[in-house]
């Protein structure tokens, strides 16, 4: 019986995803669990795990293409069986573009900034999307880089990767970008000047009315209006090029009319107005379009800020015996089993969580959706933005376990190697900036948790201690959780759990 492959929805928002390249061909024998496939979504590049087993029969879509969740992408099936039917293709949900000012130049068929339309880049970045790296068989691109080098006709097969193992990074693209225009200037390149725009018409008897007036205070002959070119805006020119933004024709039209109107005799002519171009960054700096990543990152905090009442606790861990146990542990431990503070951070919660289970679930308008494994996601900051995977079934994992996984999971995060479910399957969220110094991180949930936790940095400071003012090793905690789901008694309890098991760490290993 023939099995359908999909698009698979990778997060709660994910209305689409980019096929990245297939690690499976036509013909090939593919077991449960082996992975078919690489796919790009907003955040992140997932590994696509076959969930039967059989022969790959049909890929219904090509690697580079993007289609929307739900989508049949192949066609498993036993080997001797027969597939003719074509899977009926969805549309891709249309991704909202940054919008380009057609320049008014004698080739229409070229932006006013260089870059060729989107129409005629597109074939060459798809191919060069799919012929991947000679070296390694696969093109690693994070998904900002990719989108950026579509936009701006940047051949990514030629970009040198700065990032792990070679990726190619945004800064990748925009360098490359950059060489073409900075090799025309140095090759005295010539520039397009916008034409001005029209002006609007006087008629003499205004060109009559306005000719006494102007000789009798000697006021010169108002600056013709938009000579300059004008600028895109959000676009940066280079310095000394003006920037004068939408309606600035109309304004000056307005300046133009209000100079011309008829006056009283006698009464003085208004002086001209001013009409000095205006300096890049004098009333605003232009904006900057936003990644994929940044879109998704955007929707997601503004849904779950909207949608779920937060309610914050903050509590102060004192982490001394937690740092002397975390030492003995590490003078016997290998590389990949060394313990940080992180994962110290982790084990704790993940036992909380089996003791106060409320904050391992989720709303619904059914009810609360209980979750039988504890994964928990841990932010990870990329060159794009910040992911969250998850460590999966924590509650079943010891603190060494814990603390090879999470190298494990960073690493594979870098490398654009997560698997669907360490990408989609979180229960409960740790976001730490104690490596920075932070004192205190209060977290937005991440929906449809129900409850996330902020972790600062471990700093000495003075606490008291049997009457005594001691200095002790203090970590502030903050806890972010959903009102639908529980309230501050219940998150009290559950960030007090918290806290003792990590001013208590020898329970962390047992």
């Amino acid at each position: 019986m023939a099995i359908d492959v999909i698009m698979p929805q990778m997060g709660a928002d994910m209305t689409e995803g980019t096929l990245v390249r297939w690690l499976k061909q036509v013909g090939d024998e593919v077991k449960r669990g082996e992975i078919l496939a690489e796919i790009e979504t907003d955040k992140a590049t997932v590994e696509l795990e076959a969930f039967e087993s059989g022969t790959l029969k049909k890929l219904v879509v090509g690697e580079g293409e993007t289609v929307p969740v739900g989508q049949v992408i192949a066609i498993l099936a036993d080997a001797d069986e027969a597939v003719d039917r074509e899977p009926e293709r969805k549309a891709p949900t249309p991704v909202a573009s940054r919008k380009q000012t057609p320049a008014p130049t004698a080739e229409p068929a070229r932006a006013a900034n260089g870059v060729a339309p989107a129409a005629d880049r597109a074939e060459p970045v798809k191919a060069a999307a799919a012929s991947g790296s000679a070296a390694e068989g696969r093109l690693r691109i994070s998904p900002v880089a990719r989108r950026i080098a579509q936009e701006t006709g940047v051949d990514i097969a030629t970009v040198t990767g700065t990032g792990p193992d070679g990726r190619i990074l945004r800064r990748d693209v925009e360098a490359a970008g950059r060489a073409p225009k900075a090799a025309a200037s140095a090759d005295g390149g010539a520039t397009t000047e916008l034409p001005p725009a029209p002006r609007q018409k006087r008629s003499a008897q205004d060109e009559e009315r306005k000719a006494p007036a102007q000789a009798a205070e000697g006021a010169p002959e108002p600056a013709q209006a938009n000579t300059a070119p004008e600028v895109e805006v959000g676009e940066k020119g280079d310095e000394g090029t003006t920037d004068r933004g939408p309606g600035a024709a109309e304004q000056d039209a307005k300046a133009d009319e209000s100079a011309e109107e008829p006056r009283p005799e006698g009464a003085q002519a208004p002086v001209a107005a001013e009409r000095t171009p205006r300096a890049i960054g004098a009333a605003h700096s232009g904006a900057e379009p936003l990644s994929r990543m940044r879109q998704a990152i955007a929707r997601r905090m503004a849904q779950s800020k909207q949608t779920a009442p937060h309610y914050y606790l903050t509590l102060d861990v004192d982490m001394t015996e937690a740092m002397a146990f975390r030492g003995q542990l590490n003078k016997a431990a290998t590389d990949e089993q060394r313990v940080s503070v992180n994962d110290l951070v982790v084990k704790a919660c993940a036992l909380a969580l089996e003791r106060h289970p409320k904050f391992n679930a989720e709303f619904s308008d059914e009810g609360l959706r209980m979750h039988d494994e504890i994964n928990v996601c841990i932010g990870i900051a990329l060159d794009e933005g910040l992911i969250a995977p998850a460590i999966l079934d924590c509650g079943d994992k010891s603190l060494g376990r814990i603390a090879i996984e999470a190298k494990d999971l960073i690493e594979r995060a870098k490398a654009g190697k997560l698997r669907q479910d360490e990408y989609s399957a979180g229960t409960f969220t740790i976001t730490n900036l104690g490596a920075y110094g932070v004192e205190t991180l209060i977290g937005i949930i991440n929906p449809p948790q129900a409850a996330i936790l902020g972790v600062g940095s471990v700093m000495p400071r003075p606490a008291v201690r049997d009457d005594a003012v001691v200095v002790r090793q203090l970590m502030k905690v903050a806890l972010s959780a959903d009102h639908r789901v529980t309230d501050g008694a219940e998150g009290a309890r559950f960030i007090k759990e918290i806290q003792e098991l990590l001013e208590n760490p020898v329970s962390l290993a047992l």
